[in-house]
């Protein structure tokens, strides 16, 4: 499908790089890329937008489009439509008020439930059901504007956010698979979104994987699986060392928080039930199994705690 429409878009990550890929499988014309330059200390496990941006000949930037030079360059290109697919900048109203015909966000939940930052994450420590994939106008409130076009995925128990980044990644693909030909031919729907029936959170930091054994086990366990890799872990403390939580399993039980009643399942008492941990990691060592952690340390009336 060949639209003669010119498409700024700014994008990282899966999201961005298989959305983009969506675009380009339409015909869209792609007049340029904004996207970022990786993080030095962060774990880079997903599509590179910049490398796929060059192996199709598209031109790039890494610079905010929100700079002054990058806004002339934008009100230069003129371009129909901005789409965003995972850039990590707020853009701003000046950028926005540029395409001719809007500009739309893909936002990594169920609109309006999980506006902000990391949805992906907060769903699954929040021990979420489902979530999604939304396409919605760019309005200077972040994730506030009409809504286009979404999709729903299940969030099963034994989810790892790894695993829903997945899901709503392909869910992104089929919301813009049927968005841009209605986009396109001026036919898409525009839906009021109800703030009122939402919720907003913010950013995470690794800090914020801190376990609070007062807590419930499944709480924790929603933590854990909510931060495992690719993302920097859930972790305690144990004799004073780091101990990083990569899998564990809630079950029933009773122990005080942070006690270790167990080896062989490694059990740890938490604010309602315990705990079975199954992989984790002290601080400068490898990931191991329990079994050799187990063996290594002196768990006799040990105690995981806060700090």
């Amino acid at each position: 499908m060949s639209t003669n429409q010119k498409i700024v878009v700014c994008a990282y990550h899966n999201v961005g790089y298989r959305c983009i890929e969506e675009l380009l499988r339409q015909g869209a014309e792609i007049a340029l890329i904004f996207t970022h330059e990786d993080s030095p200390g962060e774990q880079i496990w997903f599509e590179s937008v910049r490398a796929l941006a060059e192996r199709e000949s598209i031109p790039w930037r890494t610079g905010d489009i929100n700079d002054p030079e990058n806004v002339d360059l934008v009100r230069t290109i003129a371009p129909d439509f901005i789409f965003s697919f995972y850039y990590r900048n707020m853009i701003k109203p000046v950028v926005l008020d540029i395409p001719r015909r809007g500009a739309f966000n893909l936002h990594g939940s169920y609109l309006p439930k999980y506006r902000g930052r990391v949805p992906v994450n907060w769903v699954v420590i929040n021990g979420e059901t489902e979530t999604g994939a939304t396409l919605h106008y760019m309005v200077e409130k972040p994730d506030a504007g009409d809504i286009v076009d979404q999709e729903k995925v299940p969030v099963l128990f034994t989810d790892t956010a790894f695993d829903i980044f997945t899901k709503v990644t392909e869910a992104a693909v089929q919301v813009i698979a049927r968005a841009w030909p209605r986009l396109a031919a001026g036919t898409a729907a525009r839906i009021p979104m109800d703030l009122k029936a939402g919720s907003y959170f913010g950013g995470r930091k690794p800090t914020d994987g801190l376990i609070d054994w007062s807590k419930p086990a499944v709480t924790i366990y929603n933590l854990i699986r909510g931060v495992t890799h690719p993302y920097p872990g859930a972790f305690t403390y144990l004799n004073g060392t780091k101990v990083v939580i990569w899998q564990a399993w809630p079950v029933e039980g009773k122990g005080e928080p942070g006690s270790i009643v167990s080896t062989e399942p490694l059990l740890v008492g938490t604010g309602e039930g315990l705990l079975e941990i199954r992989s984790l990691q002290i601080e400068g060592e490898e990931e191991k199994s329990i079994n050799t952690f187990a063996a290594n340390m002196r768990l006799n009336e040990a105690k995981f705690q806060n700090s």
